[in-house]
């Protein structure tokens, strides 16, 4: 999910529960143009921060400890990542959300997409 600096869902991509997030990445920065790109550990690659580059934002990406080059990063910036958190957490207060009701992703999907839209709305 990609929010905004309020919280609101900016774009929501659903994926299997076993597969990583990371290479979502592309596609749900893809027609935004952020000023920063928050994200944890699990995001850090280099492909992933030289789009962040091409599109002329600023990553603030923390260094998985594998890297044997630490990148440094706004650690001040990064403390409002929990944002994403938050809009994830609001969601789960739709109860069809959090029980994951809906068997088949894209009845899920539906629910995610309608429940974001109320988010806009308050």
């Amino acid at each position: 999910m990609a929010v905004d600096t309020l919280g609101r869902p900016l774009r929501l991509i659903l994926t299997p529960g076993q597969r990583g997030d990371a290479p979502i990445a592309p596609d749900l920065l893809e027609g935004l143009s952020p000023r920063r790109v928050l994200a944890d550990k699990a995001y850090d690659s280099n492909a992933l921060r030289a789009l962040i580059a091409h599109i002329g934002a600023e990553a603030v990406i923390p260094c998985n400890l594998t890297r044997k080059q630490p990148i440094p990063y706004d650690f001040e910036a990064y403390k409002i990542r929990n944002t994403v958190e938050r809009c994830f957490n609001k969601l789960k207060h739709f109860r069809r959300i959090a029980t994951r009701f809906d068997r088949r992703a894209i009845h899920f999907l539906s629910f995610l997409q309608i429940a974001a839209a109320i988010l806009w709305m308050r």
